[in-house]
């Protein structure tokens, strides 16, 4: 049975990740390089695969991932979220387990601006009473 190639959209702060989830063996390809390759961190690379784990699918499928924008925390949040909204549009039975590990849930946490007369969005500048 072949399914049809659907790409889904996650993202996190600036990052926006393209992800195609096709049946194969678990290969995960980031821009053209393998997962351990593209996210030499760990953590980085356990949060990515964290929604196959939470739908037992770990090994079933193959990712080709589009990444652009954010830094690599961004990236990998936008990926994560992208796999598991291609896992809820393959199968939507999945879609409880992923809500329940809280993966479906976009990260609206966004840089502050900068304000004017300031040093950052918060900090001021030194203050000199005199």
């Amino acid at each position: 049975m072949s399914m049809p190639a659907r790409i889904t959209v996650g993202r996190r702060k600036t990052a926006v990740a393209r992800v195609k989830l096709t049946e194969g063996s678990g290969k995960i390809t980031i821009n053209n390089k393998d997962l351990e390759v593209y996210f030499p961190i760990s953590v980085l690379r356990e949060q990515v695969l964290r929604p196959f784990e939470a739908t037992s699918t770990k090994g079933r499928y193959d990712a080709k991932v589009r990444v652009n924008g954010g830094g690599p925390t961004g990236q990998a949040g936008a990926i994560q979220l992208s796999i598991a909204r291609s896992l809820v549009a393959l199968d939507e039975d999945s879609r409880q387990n992923l809500r329940n590990a809280g993966l479906l849930t976009r990260d609206p946490r966004m840089v502050e601006r900068k304000k004017y007369g300031q040093k950052k969005a918060r900090k001021r500048f030194q203050f000199s009473k005199r």
